[in-house]
């Protein structure tokens, strides 16, 4: 399938974010190149959730490797195909286990983050709700007859949302949520907004003591740093119920696990993290998808990674039939492997595009100079190094830039100048460093 036209406001946002290095939030399908069974492996993945399973996937490369672009790029095709989805990247801040509030406040970046394809950007929670109740009104008004200020219609439409909030009112702290849904549309029904934000509250997780939650809503329990998962669970069923497909989540960074400095808090990271996987892949959980974002090291480092738990060993452990050139997509971790030359040609070919829309004066280049260009980036930074797309795409955009604003000049004239230096490649490289795009050897 072909991308969509690309619109004025998504090149901006292509050409302004490549130009800075960081990895778009929109037009994301405009520049995917060489990902093709990545993508759809995961994309299979969606399906299986649609269907009431749940799926976890470590998405897994060294540094430049993409692997926040293509959970980005997920991310934008599950909401387009119905999901509800929540990112957060983990941080010495935001954990999966600990205290303290830092694993609280993993959850609550994933709360801020929600979205959907109506409210992309995040802070979704009180349209779906809103939405919600407002379908279920117009149901009952269909079914009755009735108009909103008739007797009895705010008892019927309050019937018909207990019965979804029944179905997760069974799962563990599902009652306690349920009675937040219940008193949101109270307050909904009522137009008392101070009622309204006290549920949104709870629901983000913003209240600080029990007290004050059975103050303002009458329950007696508040999300924590020991139960923010279940409460991910519930939120994964109550907006399967509510006609979404399901929720996805996305945890970037979690390098950050491998990091932690102190034995017993990483290994509690680590076994909230088995546990979470554990419920995927045994059907504890439906309609949930989790996807992680690490390096190698996070796997596979024997002494503080993944591999220093048995458990963890046996679950995550390549295949002995995988080797050079064959991949395994079935597996829970998705190995990215380099981009080819001609990947980053296609690419540049791809911008080249995109850049030419937005400015329409802009002249097309021929395959052979984007060859040259290519050719002379890696001639400067020489060839044991390890150079990545994102810096190749930054200095693409600089040499297009010039050539818009400079009519006269030709591409060979500005890359074989004494004066072009691209951007610096990296020879070494450490757990600290990330990048937002794949890499190659040249």
């Amino acid at each position: 399938m072909s991308p969509p036209k690309l619109s004025k406001r998504v090149s901006t946002a292509l050409i302004n974010a490549l130009s800075a290095g960081v990895v778009p939030r929109v037009g994301l399908e405009h520049i995917a190149v060489g990902r093709e069974r990545e993508i759809q492996a995961l994309l299979q993945d969606l399906d299986n959730i649609a269907g009431g399973g749940a799926a976890f996937r470590f998405v897994v490369g060294r540094y430049g490797a993409g692997k926040s672009f293509t959970l980005q790029l997920l991310r934008n095709h599950a909401m387009e195909q119905g999901f509800v989805v929540a990112d957060a990247d983990l941080t010495p801040e935001r954990r999966l286990a600990g205290s303290n509030g830092a694993s609280l406040a993993t959850y609550r970046e994933l709360m801020h983050n929600l979205a959907t394809k109506s409210r992309p950007d995040g802070g979704a929670l009180t349209i779906i709700l809103e939405r919600w109740i407002a379908g279920i009104q117009t149901q009952v008004a269909q079914e009755t007859g009735k108009k909103p200020n008739d007797d009895g219609f705010d008892s019927q439409v309050e019937a018909k949302i207990r019965e979804v909030v029944k179905d997760v009112a069974d799962l563990v702290n599902g009652f306690e949520f349920a009675n937040v849904i219940i008193a949101y549309w109270s307050g909904y029904r009522t137009d008392d907004d101070t009622k309204k934000t006290a549920a949104l509250r709870w629901l983000r997780g913003e209240f600080a003591t029990k007290t004050e939650a059975r103050a303002a809503l009458g329950v007696r329990v508040i999300i924590d740093d020991e139960t923010w998962y279940d409460y991910i669970k519930l939120v994964a069923r109550f907006v399967s119920d509510l006609g979404y497909k399901g929720l996805l989540i996305f945890l970037d960074e979690a390098i950050h696990l491998y990091k932690i400095n102190t034995t017993i808090a990483r290994q509690n990271n680590y076994d909230k993290l088995l546990a979470m996987f554990n419920d995927a892949m045994q059907g504890r959980v439906g309609h949930l998808g989790t996807v992680i974002g690490g390096t190698p090291q996070l796997l596979e480092d024997p002494r503080r990674g993944l591999y220093s738990d048995p458990a963890w060993q046996r679950r995550t452990a390549k295949s002995r039939f995988v080797k050079a050139g064959v991949q395994d997509m079935s597996g829970p971790a998705i190995w990215l492997e380099p981009l080819t030359k001609e990947d980053i040609l296609q690419l540049l070919q791809r911008l080249t595009e995109i850049y030419a829309a937005h400015h329409t004066s802009q002249p097309q280049l021929t395959q052979r100079e984007l060859q040259d260009f290519l050719g002379a980036v890696t001639n400067r930074v020489g060839a044991e190094t390890l150079l990545t797309p994102g810096e190749v795409v930054r200095d693409f955009i600089g040499v297009l830039n010039i050539l818009q604003q400079n009519p006269q000049m030709t591409l060979n004239q500005i890359v074989h100048s004494a004066s072009f230096q691209p951007s610096k490649a990296h020879k070494d490289v450490s757990i600290d460093e990330t990048s937002e795009f794949a890499e190659f050897t040249v």
